[in-house]
């Protein structure tokens, strides 16, 4: 028995053609702030400088797309005004902290 070639099924779109929104209509949309306490990331880099608070690495404005916003209890919802939840981590000591917490995790179900 030979094989049909996969063939992609689509749904017809309610949406006409040309019937797009205006590009000032798509930028006054990203503009929009977001939820309260949703700009937490700027605040943070503000409080606690351009620098990781775990390997002491110091970025510039060019490079701080590289620093994130690690909250130190895990909730991300948690953002005190005085950034007492937050510390600013690197891309690298961000992803390390994370994989502790996860192999922390396993190596105590494990024991168990």
């Amino acid at each position: 028995m030979k094989k049909r070639p996969y063939r992609i099924h689509h749904k017809p779109s309610s949406q006409k053609t040309g019937d797009f929104a205006s590009i000032e209509e798509v930028l006054k949309k990203l503009q929009k702030p977001g939820p309260k306490g949703s700009d937490y990331r700027e605040r943070s880099l503000k409080i606690h400088g351009l620098i990781c608070a775990k390997c002491g690495r110091e970025f510039e404005e060019k490079t701080k797309h590289l620093l994130t916003v690690h909250h130190k209890d895990g909730n991300h919802l948690n953002n005190p005004p005085d950034g007492s939840n937050w510390e600013n981590l690197c891309v690298y000591c961000h992803d390390d902290e994370h994989s502790r917490e996860i192999l922390g995790k396993y190596l105590t179900e494990e024991e168990a």
